[in-house]
């Protein structure tokens, strides 16, 4: 099988509540998607998508993703979607860098080999692991009111794990994640993400002032060396976010103990390929994971479904169903959240099918 063609698309993702808010001020009411796909001499297409939340969360912005495809798509013509490692090293070697522009390409690729082989992404990855995934909701930053409501609100959407967007003053920071605590009902989590908010001194202040708070810490400063810092300071279990951009940051982390969790986000590693390769790592390491992307529709919350239902249920801490949250569905048989819970498709692939006039025409073109 060769690559004959790859279409790229965009499509505008509005979010039901209107805006996503989280540490320093950021929001987001409109998600920007990269739809990719990947067309083959054998008559089969495969899909992909990359969302990164807005240019001020990661390095990385939509407009980069498609610039990055465009410099990278012309080269991959002619090669073997399946051989997905070769092909992970091709775009490697064509581009240093930029992980995210990577990923829809070999998410594409991904869901070609599960229509190749009649087989699901899931149990290409390693098989489905339980029916079904447990999910969290993550709480946009508001008062600590307003935020520790949605507790309630949530779980009668069948969620149990609840993630506060905090990294804000330390005295309103401490009043929500006590205001959201004190909502909790027996076998509900709840996480307080930072999203690299704090500086150390104020993450030592809020973390130490809610030593008797059943939650996990999330992702409090901005480096590595500082959440280590903090990490020591604190009795919390505690989460790995923004910092975790490659196997190599895992194995430094689990020298140093450093998390008890990371996120592990499919356009922050590169794809579903090296992604996997985390995973595993992480499972033979004995490090449970939230497994997620940076945000996206509904061929991203497939390939979450994949990945983390492939994953052993003892390490899965959490997962993700972005396509909940915005208001436009583009494809069919994207998993659909049931009760706080999501299954990935045991259709070949990523069990998607792209709805072609919600799509529109492709932005670019290259080959056939």
């Amino acid at each position: 099988m060769r690559i004959t063609g790859i279409r790229m698309f965009q499509v505008d993702l509005p979010l039901h509540e209107g805006s996503y808010k989280w540490s320093g001020g950021n929001s987001v009411s409109v998600f920007d998607a990269t739809v990719v796909a990947v067309d083959t001499d054998e008559g089969l297409t495969g899909w992909g998508e990359v969302c990164p939340l807005g240019p001020a969360y990661l390095p990385a912005y939509a407009r980069g993703a498609r610039a990055g495809i465009a410099e990278l798509a012309p080269q991959l013509l002619g090669a073997d979607p399946l051989a997905l490692g070769v092909l992970n090293e091709r775009m490697d070697s064509a581009m240093r860098g930029h992980p995210y522009v990577k990923s829809a390409i070999d998410m594409a690729c991904w869901d070609l080999l599960g229509k190749a082989s009649g087989l699901s992404v899931a149990t290409l990855m390693g098989g489905h692991a339980g029916d079904d995934v447990a999910l969290y909701r993550a709480i946009s930053q508001d008062t600590p009111e307003a935020m520790a409501a949605r507790i309630a609100q949530y779980r009668s959407e069948g969620y149990t794990k609840f993630q506060l967007k905090v990294g804000g003053d330390a005295d309103t920071d401490i009043q929500r994640i006590r205001a959201a605590a004190a909502e909790l009902l027996p076998g509900d989590v709840l996480v307080a993400d930072a999203n690299t908010g704090w500086t150390q001194h104020v993450a030592v202040r809020v973390t130490d002032a809610v030593r008797d708070v059943n939650v996990y810490i999330e992702q409090p400063c901005l480096t590595y060396e500082q959440c280590l810092a903090v990490r020591r300071h604190t009795n919390r279990p505690f989460v790995l976010d923004e910092v975790v951009d490659g196997i190599d940051l895992v194995v430094r982390g689990v020298a140093d103990q450093a998390m008890d969790v990371i996120n592990l986000k499919i356009s922050k590693v590169g794809g579903l390929t090296k992604a996997r390769q985390i995973r595993d790592l992480c499972v033979s390491l004995g490090i449970a994971m939230t497994i997620e992307d940076t945000w996206g529709g509904d061929i991203i919350t497939a390939a979450i479904a994949h990945l983390a239902h492939s994953t052993p249920e003892r390490f899965r801490f959490s997962a993700t169903d972005f396509n909940s949250y915005v208001t436009v569905a583009f494809a069919e048989g994207a998993p659909q959240r049931t009760h706080g819970r999501l299954a990935a498709s045991r259709e070949p692939g990523l069990g998607v099918r792209p709805i072609m006039d919600v799509l529109g025409a492709p932005l670019q073109v290259w080959g056939s």
